[in-house]
């Protein structure tokens, strides 16, 4: 559909009009340096947003890593945070850089430093999301560059805030810290690259080895193997903006982006959780347990070899 609409622009009004942007579940003692982070399963849909979006809530929640964060819940027991942000996608998407606006959607002349031409933005998936994810356009009308301003304030700040803050008391009490960007990917991602092989369960990014240390990712894979999935590195998610600006394993921050195929647990459909969830969340209670108990000698000995 056209973004060509009203030139004046819809507006939102004044102010945000949920609660909170994120949440942090906090351990009752911190033991382990690993955070995990769920940006995408955000349910809390602002009345702003369905009032101006031509899709219905139903539409935009093709977005969403639905119920993400519910598998990663139980990592305050073992000593490790974490961090979910109760935004939807659709809304705001802080996988992204604050910079990557999409002239396409606003009435407004974009600020000289906006990015507009990285290739999130155009597919439609920049900052502020034009589309959702089976590539419907979200709104019918062009919004205006205040509203994108508001939003960033109100979501993406406080969350990439909340992450930085994460990050520095895991530096603080254990000298390095390890993020666990955890995400979901429609089944279709994990087909097979050939004919005749498994389905992708998992596909575990860290920029080719850019955004952690080796160590990281092979003690993800080899928990996730031992439970009898089959996983990938890589592709075809490498890691995102998370990835990419937190990830520096030299210094002694590591961050892995984890996609899980939405099969495993959810009807993509109905976008509801299957009898099946339960049996993959306990997995991933074996993972949040391999995770906090990573060796962080071995992290910085892999650091010094390179």
């Amino acid at each position: 559909m056209s973004q060509a609409g009203d030139q004046k622009g819809a507006s939102e009004g004044g102010k945000c009009d949920r609660r909170a942007a994120v949440e942090v579940l906090a351990p009752a003692s911190l033991t382990s340096p690993v955070i995990f982070a769920s940006p995408h399963s955000g349910r809390d849909y602002p009345a702003s947003l369905l009032k101006n979006a031509r899709l219905d809530r139903h539409g935009l929640r093709q977005s969403e890593d639905s119920y993400v964060d519910l598998l990663f819940e139980t990592a305050p027991r073992y000593g490790a945070p974490l961090l979910r942000a109760l935004f939807p996608r659709a809304y705001v998407d802080v996988n992204r850089s604050r910079a990557e606006l999409d002239p396409r959607m606003f009435a407004d002349e974009l600020p000289a430093e906006a990015d507009t031409r990285s290739n999130r933005v155009i597919a439609g998936l920049g900052v502020i999301p034009r589309i959702v994810a089976d590539g419907q356009d979200i709104y019918a009308r062009k919004l205006r560059l205040a509203d994108a301003e508001r939003r960033l304030a109100s979501c993406y700040d406080p969350y990439h805030t909340a992450l930085g803050r994460l990050i520095d008391e895991a530096v603080r009490a254990f000298g390095c810290a390890v993020v666990v960007d955890c995400h979901s990917m429609p089944s279709a991602g994990g087909a097979p690259m050939r004919p005749g092989e498994r389905p992708i369960d998992f596909v575990l990014g860290d920029r080719f080895g850019a955004s952690c240390a080796p160590a990281v990712t092979e003690a993800a894979d080899a928990t996730l193997a031992g439970l009898g999935y089959e996983t990938a590195r890589n592709a075809p998610y490498a890691g995102g903006y998370v990835a990419a600006s937190y990830g520096r394993p030299a210094s002694g921050v590591h961050v892995l982006q984890i996609e899980i195929n939405r099969a495993l647990y959810l009807d993509e459909k109905r976008i509801t959780r299957t009898e099946t969830f339960e049996a993959l969340r306990a997995s991933m209670i074996a993972l949040i347990k391999r995770m906090t108990g990573l060796d962080r000698d071995a992290l910085w000995m892999t650091q010094a070899a390179e």
